[in-house]
């Protein structure tokens, strides 16, 4: 009798924690719902969680562990993964000079639409990149991501003759997600492979990253009341915990915000972000935005004249995005220190519900600093 009660005891609790849990599941967003299946696929032994990778002459190559598609999955929201690089085994001076993403099938490793490509981005260590060039000074002035990959720029290579320096025995760290805009029947694996390219020549000349990025003021105190007021330039951010920051002044502001229907254009200041303490000369930019978007601008507002257009061509009859064009220049375009400089971002959400929008751009200037100190080595 004892243990028929033990086992009734113990089947209730057993449902209550089944209950529990799927309610505490499906309250989740997409994001933190892939999380947990991606640890409970890892732990059950379904995925193969292993990265694949292969150092050949001046490309690596890795091939991330499958990721299940099993509905839609906007802007990081995905199935993602991550993997420290290793170019080389000793600290012979390496040139980044480009970078790859594209999708597979998860067992064939054919490729497959790269509608299911959100996010690649690649970061460094700022503590050990900047030391081992003795550039203390630069640590932790910047975020310390190089670049992103992404949907509609899943290619993006430097102008000839320009990369990033960086000692081969020195770690980025790269993470891969998964998208899916129009299946919501999705119910397949895929898994993204990634290429760096790099080089070992010695006439190189190096870049500097500097990220940029759209930043939207929003009510603190009621941050998705709609509308919003035009003339207060305020968004609704898409939540507030993520990509929120604070103005220095108490005001919050967003990176990932709401479009409404229709053409919008939004303007964003970046100076503090581009941190111009002398004359820069602009070679490369990586564009990063979501679907919707139509054109984004580095804008100098004192000359009142564009230093570069990216178009972004989108899907036809679904979401998503074709192309972006990249900025690409071996002469360079010169930003000054005392100039203002903003990003101008215009969408057109054709749809007849509201979107989630971004706008960044990773800039890449000539490093005059540096290309000294490695004169002198």
């Amino acid at each position: 009798m004892l243990k028929s009660k033990i086992y009734k005891i113990s089947g209730v609790l057993i449902l209550i924690g089944l209950l529990t849990g799927g309610i505490w599941y499906w309250q989740m967003p997409n994001r933190h719902k892939a999380i947990v299946k991606s640890f409970l696929f890892e732990k059950l032994g379904i995925v193969d969680k292993e990265w694949k990778v292969a150092n050949r002459s001046e490309t690596y190559k890795m091939i991330s562990p499958e990721f299940y598609i099993d509905g839609i999955y906007k802007s990081m929201e995905g199935p993602k993964s991550s993997n420290y690089v290793q170019l080389s085994q000793d600290s012979t001076l390496l040139w980044l000079t480009g970078f790859h993403v594209k999708a597979l099938a998860a067992k064939s490793l054919k490729t497959v639409s790269k509608d299911f490509i959100c996010h690649t981005n690649v970061d460094f260590n700022d503590v050990k990149y900047y030391s081992s060039f003795h550039l203390e000074k630069r640590i932790g002035t910047q975020y310390p991501r190089l670049t992103s990959l992404s949907h509609g720029m899943e290619n993006f290579s430097f102008p000839k003759g320009y990369g990033v320096p960086m000692k081969g025995n020195e770690l980025l760290y790269v993470t891969t997600e998964s998208l899916n805009h129009n299946l919501p029947e999705a119910n397949f694996w895929i898994r993204h492979e990634v290429d760096i390219d790099y080089s070992k020549a010695k006439n190189l000349k190096p870049l500097m990253s500097r990220t940029a990025f759209i930043m939207l003021p929003y009510d603190k105190s009621n941050p998705y009341k709609q509308p919003t007021d035009p003339g207060t330039n305020q968004c609704i951010p898409v939540e507030t915990k993520n990509h929120s920051y604070d103005d220095g002044k108490g005001n919050k502001l967003s990176g990932h915000w709401v479009i409404p229907v229709g053409k919008n254009t939004y303007r964003s200041d970046v100076n503090e972000q581009l941190q111009l303490q002398d004359s820069l000369r602009l070679h490369a930019a990586a564009i990063h935005v979501h679907p919707f978007a139509t054109r984004i601008s580095l804008f100098d507002k004192t000359t009142h004249q564009a230093i570069f257009n990216s178009k972004i061509t989108n899907h036809i009859g679904k979401t998503g995005i074709t192309g972006i064009e990249p900025f690409s220049s071996e002469v360079g375009i010169w930003l000054y220190k005392n100039h203002k400089y903003e990003i101008v971002l215009e969408v057109n959400n054709t749809t007849s519900e509201n979107q989630d929008m971004m706008g960044s751009m990773f800039l890449f200037f000539y490093d005059k600093e540096l290309d000294e100190l490695l004169q002198k080595n």
